[in-house]
């Protein structure tokens, strides 16, 4: 996260802040093993096409490994069932369609536009759902733009080989490596606690950042296990460990902003104890049972930061299943694989959001395809595939997205380029497509730019093995590549007021209401663990939805990078109020008196001030002393959640409905 966004003045030699942030390489670890995959899954077919003399025939099962390939990103391996397999199969309805209609004229741009439309819509479900959506509609306009070799079933058959390909050798190691994922993502976690711990006491600079890290890895370590349990039928002993251990590092995370708070430097024993146990649990053995040799804890922060820790050890040395019997699952019981579809099925159906998306998108293609049926473009169906890449509402920003797949095609076709000039076409390809493949996943963590630059030249060295065109094939890719963008630009981001503004404001709203609810709940009369617990994990994953929410508006061309920079000092004013309540939640439970129902009521009353007042995008006034009470009140457990909601309402926010930004008073 860069420092505050304040804006600087620059020179007019400096780029803008948005194209910086837009051009800059994420930081991520090279995945060698989808590395290794990708080369044999996308270079294999190509090999066995040349050995039975159907080249053409191998080009497509390529094409089938690509999709594989970009769906190749799951740890766990029942995940990589359903990120791989499942998309393959709408990919393979897509050709089938696309074949149907090819050379149809206005027909096939019908279909594809309905298609678009449908695949917009269930893009909207989830992340299996996105890629699902994403190859129905690139196979269509393939199967639309392109003749097809053999029978209708032969290129879905094909292309699926390939997608099946790329899933056999994702799960090779399943049967040595069962369950290594999830146990890997829960030690992360655990790891990431102890940091959030060392920095909570003594580097409080660095707090907010690996706080974030933690959320992000506790939200991806209970997705990782409650979806593998959700597809387990009957009671796994080792699913049912993993989250315990997760349900007993919680407390661990409640208990590092009451510590942040008191600002009291934590003996290196404690974090050194939360690292032990994640090299346990990465391991898979069970924890030594004796009891941990920590300080004798001062205060009510630090007591509870002690019991928390002796508890995560007191799970991790639990053997037996019995022992995880009364153990609460915090989150609830994951629904089944039918129930979850027919509730995605259901808000897709009856979402807002879900039509406003399908209807751009399709909006676009349609365009798209009318546009290249009424002028002659060479390779016109790329146009429609630059779109469909763009337009994807979970992969960030539109405008950045059309910018970086520009650069990153001409990036990519010097590539393609040097190869399709040089290479001649045969068994030189295999090795060229071995070392290009591998590219793909090395390079797609850092960003989009450079997954596209990796994607082109491989797609084009595919292409030149069905038309023998050569290097033919270079200016009309660039030429419906910039087509496709310009459409997107205009008709998926310029024309929706929406792309206009960002959701900073309402979600920061939202996460200050349900703050308000979970203050009635910590300190009202609900009891339920469970219940608490559901609504602290709920807003601290909201809170991160937020961060990302913002380094994608910061992405923006002015005024919209202008304004989401503007959003800052209240994302991070909203955070202290969470981490405020959440401490003095904890105070309460190790020893501190409860607050008041005056003092609660108080409280929850200047919460939902400052939400309404964030969804108006109104001047908030500064907050009055006695609201709702006498000074007396002042000196309760909450009175650090009412000094940051304070601080929250005097950053305020100014302008109207359209122009929301917020300013310091």
């Amino acid at each position: 996260m860069p420092p505050s966004p304040a804006q600087r003045p620059t020179s007019r030699r400096t780029p803008p802040d948005w194209l910086v942030r837009t051009l800059k390489p994420q930081r991520a670890p090279t995945p060698w093993a989808a590395v290794a995959r990708a080369a044999i899954a996308m270079s294999t077919p190509l090999a066995i096409g040349l050995a039975t003399d159907h080249p053409t025939y191998g080009a497509l099962a390529g094409m089938g490994a690509l999709s594989g390939v970009i769906g190749d990103t799951a740890d766990a391996y029942r995940m990589r069932i359903l990120n791989i397999a499942v998309p393959q199969l709408f990919g393979a309805l897509g050709v089938t369609i696309g074949s149907a209609v090819f050379g149809h004229g206005w027909l096939a741009v019908t279909a594809v536009t309905a298609i678009a439309l449908v695949s917009g819509m269930i893009s909207t479900i989830g992340a299996v759902a996105s890629v699902a959506g994403l190859l129905l509609l690139l196979n269509c306009v393939v199967g639309a733009g392109l003749p097809m070799p053999g029978d209708w079933w032969l290129a879905p058959l094909l292309m699926t080989s390939g997608g099946a390909l790329v899933l056999l050798l994702a799960l090779l190691a399943w049967p040595l490596r069962g369950g290594v994922p999830e146990r890997a993502a829960v030690a992360s976690t655990y790891r990431g606690v102890a940091y959030l711990l060392e920095a909570a006491s003594q580097n409080p600079l660095e707090y907010a950042e690996t706080r974030l890290a933690v959320t992000q890895s506790l939200n991806q370590a209970y997705d990782l296990v409650l979806a593998r349990r959700a597809r387990t039928h009957g009671r796994n002993p080792e699913l049912v460990r993993l989250v315990s251990q997760l349900n007993a590092v919680t407390p661990v995370v409640e208990a590092a902003p009451a510590v942040h708070e008191c600002g009291v430097p934590l003996p290196p024993q404690v974090p050194d104890a939360v690292r032990a146990l994640a090299d346990v649990i990465a391991s898979g053995r069970t924890a030594d049972s004796a009891p941990l040799e920590l300080p004798e804890p001062d205060g009510p922060a630090s007591r509870a930061l002690d019991h928390a820790v002796r508890h995560a050890a007191e799970v991790a040395a639990r053997t037996g299943d019995s022992e995880f019997t009364n153990i609460d699952d915090r989150l609830g019981h994951p629904a089944a694989l039918r129930v979850r579809a027919r509730r995605g099925a259901r808000n897709v159906i009856l979402s807002g959001a879900s039509w406003r998306y399908g209807l751009r998108l399709a909006l676009c293609i349609g365009i798209a395809q009318a546009l290249v049926s009424l002028v002659p473009v060479p390779r016109s169906y790329w146009v429609a595939l630059t779109i469909t890449f763009v337009m994807k509402p979970d992969f960030g920003s539109v405008f950045s997205r059309a910018v970086l797949r520009a650069l990153g095609t001409a990036a990519g076709l010097l590539v393609a380029a040097a190869v399709l000039s040089e290479v001649p076409l045969g068994w030189w390809d295999v090795p060229v497509m071995l070392l290009l493949a591998a590219l793909i996943p090395a390079l797609t963590p850092r960003g989009y730019a450079f997954q596209t630059a990796a994607i082109t030249p491989v797609i084009l060295l595919l292409s030149d093995i069905l038309n023998h065109q050569g290097t033919a094939l270079l200016a009309p890719r660039l030429l419906d590549s910039l087509m496709g963008c310009a459409i997107a630009l205009v008709a998926g981001y310029l024309l929706w007021p929406e792309s206009w503004h960002t959701r900073i404001g309402d979600r920061l709203a939202d996460a200050v209401a349900d703050t308000a609810m979970y203050v009635e709940c910590a300190f009202g009369e609900t009891k339920d663990p469970a219940v608490r617990a559901r609504m602290r994990r709920r807003l601290y994953r909201d809170l991160s939805v937020i961060r990302t929410e913002f380094q994608r508006a910061l992405t923006e061309p002015p005024p919209t990078g202008r304004r989401a920079a503007a959003w800052w000092p209240l994302v991070v004013a909203v955070e202290r109020i969470v981490d405020a309540t959440t401490a003095a939640r904890v105070r309460v439970r190790h020893g501190s008196p409860a607050p008041s129902s005056a003092e609660v009521t108080q409280v929850v009353l200047q919460l939902r001030e400052l939400a309404q007042g964030l969804r108006d995008s109104v001047v908030l006034a500064e907050v009055r002393a006695d609201f709702g009470g006498g000074p007396g009140l002042r000196e309760g457990v909450l009175e650090q959640v009412r000094q940051e909601v304070a601080a929250a309402r005097a950053i305020g926010v100014r302008g109207g409905p359209t122009g929301e930004q917020p300013t310091t008073a």
